[in-house]
């Protein structure tokens, strides 16, 4: 029987095995179909820009819509059939662009006309309405990429890889933060997974040199938000709420809050930040407005309980968003790669009717909350770096956790808390991403005055994970593998797929993952990560702690 769709880029896959009926992120057939032909689309873009820069021309608008294109890919995105299909419109005017392209650098350096290259995603022409967008979709789901199991396992760990990549790029460009060697590699990578004399191993290399540039995506993006709102420190944030009008920002794009709070300034509306907006809180550049009142809420799966509670207007940028409640969906926004269906989309950085909204809106009620510390990147971390080093010298600080990554609703998850609060008193834990919500709200104490919760940030901030960890290995005189440091990482979508890809770069062993393993990793490609590598499930809170601990 022919499937309705195919999907298992997320932890979520159905069965474990992929969604076939209707996404368990929300999105539907239809959805689904136009973005797989985005990747198909995008596929004829990069064969065409890769051979014009092998004939040494490029184009900035090209090399910016493949951020653009992925972005739009990434789990809890994008919903809205109309707005895909005209990002696939644009796919096909930017294929056409890189065509010309390649096709001019050809003739002015060989004198000839330029060999075609293909008869699938180069040809591409786009169907002249969304239902025939939606046909051709069908047409290119992902078994078509490749009818080896084990070469298709590694095609989807690259492309999901530049996937979570092109994501840290979006936001890294935003801030004027790029590196054109980015560009070259998506385009080359994408490419490659055309090329039919392509092996199982030319993917696994090509992943783990994407887990390299996205190291180098996440300092940039690092660089963007450290230059332009300073680097976080350590600060309390309330959970609670002030008396008066409200906005809440949910997703990851801090210079667009840094624009709602500059456009709320004077006007007596307090400005929260909600999910992975949480780290927000710790740049001094955004907490210098004294409307920017806190955090609402939790982490992104919980928005549809949580956020009818939250009177005020309520803006998405980026991911996670999910079907929106009625209770909340007549003061509700998008802005930037996220939409649904019928929510207004902004367009720009006029929050005008943002603004609008929360003043027609009643005041929300003076509800303290609890205080919790965010702040923890690696020069905070770093400033203290000599107390963190004499305490694990002495005995006081015995092993540090990595404990962070995506949060979600699938059973299971229920372990990383458990796993937190069992952590011994002599150990830190560093924290990152949304999974941090299933614990950051626990008392954890401290060791000598260093906090045994250190929340590190978003989960671009693994970028500050890792520069912890090496610093700490450089200290110690030893390699990173060899730090009494463990890394037990949780993971949803893309974003934390690529930073695992960065890790494994890194030469990192011994990581657990879970609640469960990614769905599209064939049992021979997950036999070599393990061989490799030493990646494994988690199992139980008590014996991973045994584990690590070597009890």
């Amino acid at each position: 029987m022919e499937r309705e769709m195919f999907c298992r880029q997320c932890e979520q896959a159905a069965r474990g095995v992929g969604c076939d009926v209707i996404g368990n992120c929300g999105k539907d057939p239809q959805v689904s179909a136009l973005l797989d032909l985005m990747i198909y689309g995008m596929k004829g873009v990069a064969l065409y820009a890769n051979q014009a820069r092998t004939l040494g021309q490029k184009d900035q608008e090209v090399d910016r819509f493949m951020l653009d294109g992925f972005f739009t890919r990434v789990t809890n995105v994008n919903f809205d059939p109309e707005d895909i299909a005209r990002r696939l419109r644009k796919c096909h005017l930017m294929k056409e662009r890189a065509k010309v392209l390649y096709q001019d650098a050809y003739q002015a350096k060989n004198g000839g006309a330029a060999p075609e290259l293909g008869e699938g995603p180069a040809q591409w022409t786009p169907a002249g309405d969304t239902q025939g967008l939606i046909e051709q979709g069908r047409q290119h789901g992902v078994f078509t990429w490749h009818q080896d199991q084990n070469i298709l396992s590694g095609i989807e760990i690259l492309i999901y890889g530049l996937m979570g990549m092109a994501a840290f790029a979006w936001h890294a460009t935003e801030l004027g933060q790029e590196d054109d060697e980015i560009y070259a590699f998506i385009h080359h990578s994408l490419a490659m997974t055309e090329n039919p004399q392509a092996t199982l191993d030319d993917f696994v290399n090509l992943s783990l040199e994407c887990g390299k540039w996205n190291l180098r995506t996440m300092e940039l993006l690092y660089q963007g938000h450290a230059e332009r709102f300073q680097a976080p420190e350590p600060m309390l944030v309330n959970l609670g709420t002030r008396r008066g009008k409200g906005i809440v920002v949910s997703g990851h794009d801090l210079p667009m809050l840094e624009e709602i709070l500059k456009q709320t300034d004077g006007k007596g509306i307090n400005v929260y930040t909600h999910g992975e907006m949480l780290p927000a809180n710790g740049y001094p550049g955004l907490r210098k407005y004294p409307h920017f009142a806190g955090h609402f809420g939790t982490a992104w799966q919980n928005q549809v309980k949580e956020l009818p509670d939250f009177r005020g207007a309520i803006v998405f940028n980026t991911n996670c968003i999910q079907k929106p409640a009625g209770e909340y969906t007549d003061r509700l926004f998008t802005w930037g790669e996220v939409a649904w269906p019928g929510i207004p989309h902004l367009e720009g950085h006029d929050f005008t009717p943002v603004i609008d909204k929360a003043l027609s809106l009643p005041d929300l009620p003076e509800m303290p909350g609890q205080q919790i510390l965010v702040g923890f990147g690696h020069e905070a971390v770093l400033k203290v770096a000599d107390r963190v080093i004499d305490a694990v010298k002495n005995g006081a600080i015995r092993r540090f956790f990595l404990i962070g990554g995506c949060d979600g609703a699938k059973s299971g998850r229920n372990y990383f808390t458990e796993l937190a609060e069992k952590v011994p008193q002599d150990c830190v834990i560093l924290t990152l991403a949304c999974g941090k919500n299933r614990f950051n709200r626990l008392e954890f104490g401290d060791i000598g005055g260093i906090p045994r919760l250190l929340d590190v940030g978003q989960c671009n901030d693994a970028y500050s994970a890792v520069r912890i960890a090496t610093a700490l290995a450089e200290a110690f005189h030893c390699g990173v593998n060899d730090l009494p440091l463990s890394m037990i990482l949780s993971w949803y979508e893309q974003k934390a797929h690529v930073i695992l890809l960065s890790l494994l770069y890194l030469g990192v062993k011994g990581i657990r993952l879970g609640p469960s393993l990614p769905a599209y990793v064939s049992p021979d490609v997950l036999d070599v990560l393990v061989k490799n590598y030493d990646l494994g499930p988690i199992s139980t809170a008590d014996q991973d702690l045994q584990h690590a601990l070597g009890t």
